[in-house]
């Protein structure tokens, strides 16, 4: 963070500047310094969803991280604790993020610079009994991360938050519209420039992501990128030794669907998962066999299956010389 600051009040303007500052943090371990540990609110922070008030099936690789992370026997007040670290860290972030800002003001080219903030997952922090994350389950404290956008000067802009449906392509297709840039493939992201305008119109419907890998599928399975699968004394081996085997179907290939109200996770080798986000925004019914709800499952696996009829080939542009 130091680095880019320096970076940017050394630049000279002879070149256009751009910056990605991949940062690991917030990210286990969970901990952090002061003014940011003690400045977090412990009675204000929300509940968490927990795993005894589940009530149906959800993906199996929940329960033996579970097992094997040992945290269930936590007091309320021990998993606040974590809580309000990890809300202490997302603090601390802020606050470099502010150096990051205030650097591009005294530089004179604030005005002129598009910034954005996002990031590639989200925490369990303790719902559902877990720390840390999982690659192939949906939940919204995983899948719901933050995206902030901060167009140059001259784009029409509606400041606010929007609750609108977004996904991380939509980033590389604003830059390319910011710019100006046709990009030389077909893409399926959507520029935000009409949400930043505070433009009436729907963004999206609904948003997608997949996870998880098929049984024998052994290139993605981690065991060839990291050695965590094997140490159990790792911070991650509880989470990676059940995605480097084939003895379950830990690691099983999911895709969501989610709308405003609905979520729908379609499993390979488990069963499918539906989620009444209005009744149930913790996720913890599955709804998925409950007759009432037989048309909304009906209707987000045909949403589903049209998403991958529209995104599961991609021709390019030219042709090549075969």
């Amino acid at each position: 963070m130091l680095g880019a600051v320096d970076f940017i009040k050394s630049y000279k303007g002879d070149k256009p500047l751009c910056i990605y500052l991949p940062l690991q943090y917030p990210h286990p371990p969970y901990g952090v310094e002061d003014p940011w540990f003690s400045a977090i609110d412990r009675s204000a922070i929300p509940p968490r969803a927990r795993h005894e008030d589940i009530t149906a099936e959800k993906p199996l690789i929940l329960q033996a991280i579970r097992e094997t992370q040992n945290m269930t026997g936590w007091s309320e007040d021990r998993w606040t604790e974590l809580r309000a670290t990890y809300y202490g860290m997302c603090a601390r972030l802020d606050h470099q993020f502010g150096m990051i800002i205030k650097a591009l003001q005294q530089s004179g080219i604030y005005d002129d610079s598009a910034v954005f903030l996002f990031s590639d997952h989200g925490d369990f922090t303790g719902d559902y009994g877990l720390v840390e994350k999982t690659q192939n389950t949906m939940e919204d404290c995983l899948t719901r991360v933050p995206f902030v956008v901060k167009p140059p000067a001259g784009v029409p802009v509606k400041p606010g938050v929007r609750d609108d449906l977004v996904e991380l392509i939509d980033f590389s297709a604003t830059v390319y519209d910011l710019c100006g840039i046709t990009p030389p493939y077909w893409q399926f992201g959507k520029s935000l420039r009409g949400l930043i305008a505070g433009d009436a119109c729907m963004h999206r419907d609904a948003v997608y992501c997949e996870g998880g890998r098929l049984i024998n599928e052994i290139q993605a399975n981690e065991h060839q990128s990291t050695s965590a699968g094997d140490n159990s004394l790792g911070m991650y081996w509880p989470r990676i030794r059940l995605q480097v085997t084939d003895e379950k179907p830990y690691h099983s290939k999911a895709t969501m669907c989610r709308t405003k109200t609905h979520k729908y996770v379609r499993r390979l080798y488990e069963k499918d998962e539906l989620y009444d986000l209005v009744q149930d925004p913790q996720e913890l019914r599955n709804c998925i066999d409950d007759p009432a709800y037989a048309t909304v499952r009906d209707q987000m696996q045909e949403r589903m299956l049209g998403w991958y009829q529209e995104t599961c080939d991609v021709v390019p542009l030219e042709s090549d010389r075969r």
